[in-house]
């Protein structure tokens, strides 16, 4: 593996280069985790070491406990705004600009912020789900977050939603038990269960079949495989590169610290994501 961990990649031998002719060549697939929208301003799950720094909520915790669902809907009512107002950085606007070149085709994202699509990106996989729907356990009704979040505005309209705190991964912030009492939660308005959840892959479900069937088909379609921002330590980003790796399809990543995939990668930039991939537009686009 041909690897740097420079801040400036073309200070690596023969790195640059390298990176530079497999994605000028075309037909790439790109993976991309969270690393690619902590530009964004959205945290990361883990740190540069892989480990997990955040554990979220199981699905059966939120669909079994009314106190967790309570807890859950308060922590992301209040950060919600803060996410929601998340931009596309310069790493989501490279990805879109090699598609407009011809150079890069599908796109899987582990990420449920939707920051591909705002920066004009196609053909993109939300492997998790997106944050921007609600959908009912019981009745399966789907929802646009935002009518959701009208709701439960309107059943607590003396809640302060402006305490600071930091956004976590998946939208929400860390509240006291003080701070979550007395918060009313919202109910599906087809069967009237309070039993929703954000339309995403939690913790402790798996991405349905067809979905990673889709991905596999991309991969195989690609003649390389660009992972950006993913330390691919859960299997459902892992296992593309090892299928890559299986194909005999190149790949490389441009992501900070360990991967779960570091043998099997054949080029590896450990830098800044958005000015690295500035940086390769200009090189491949010259």
């Amino acid at each position: 593996m041909l690897t740097s961990t420079t801040p400036d990649p073309a200070l690596a031998p023969g790195l640059w280069d390298e990176l530079v002719r497999l994605v000028r060549g075309g037909d790439v697939c790109v993976l991309t985790g969270a690393g690619i929208s902590t530009e964004s301003g959205i945290p990361a799950y883990r740190g540069a070491d892989g480990e997990r720094r955040v554990t979220p909520m199981t699905v059966s915790e939120l669909l079994r406990s009314p106190a967790a669902r309570q807890r859950y809907w308060a922590r992301a009512y209040t950060g919600w705004p803060r996410f929601a107002a998340a931009e596309p950085n310069d790493g989501h606007r490279a990805v879109a600009r090699l598609q407009d070149l011809g150079l890069v085709g599908a796109v899987i994202t582990q990420n449920v912020d939707g920051l591909h699509q705002q920066a004009g990106a196609r053909d993109v996989t939300e492997l998790h789900g997106s944050l921007s729907y609600v959908v009912c356990a019981d009745c399966g009704e789907r929802y646009a977050r935002e009518v959701v979040d009208e709701w439960l505005a309107g059943a607590n309209p003396h809640f302060d939603r402006e305490i600071s705190g930091q956004v976590r991964p998946d939208g929400d912030v860390v509240l006291t038990d003080e701070q979550v009492a007395g918060f009313r939660i919202a109910a599906c308005v087809v069967c009237r269960s309070d039993r929703l959840k954000p339309d995403v892959v939690m913790f402790g479900e798996s991405v349905v079949r067809p979905v990673v069937d889709a991905c596999f088909e991309a991969v195989d379609r690609s003649r390389a495989l660009l992972v950006l921002g993913s330390s691919l330590m859960v299997m459902s980003g892992y296992r593309f590169a090892r299928h890559a790796a299986r194909e005999g399809i190149p790949v490389a990543a441009i992501t900070h610290g360990v991967t779960r995939a570091d043998d099997l990668i054949d080029v590896k930039v450990d830098a800044p994501l958005g000015p690295t991939m500035r940086r390769l537009v200009e090189a491949v686009a010259a």
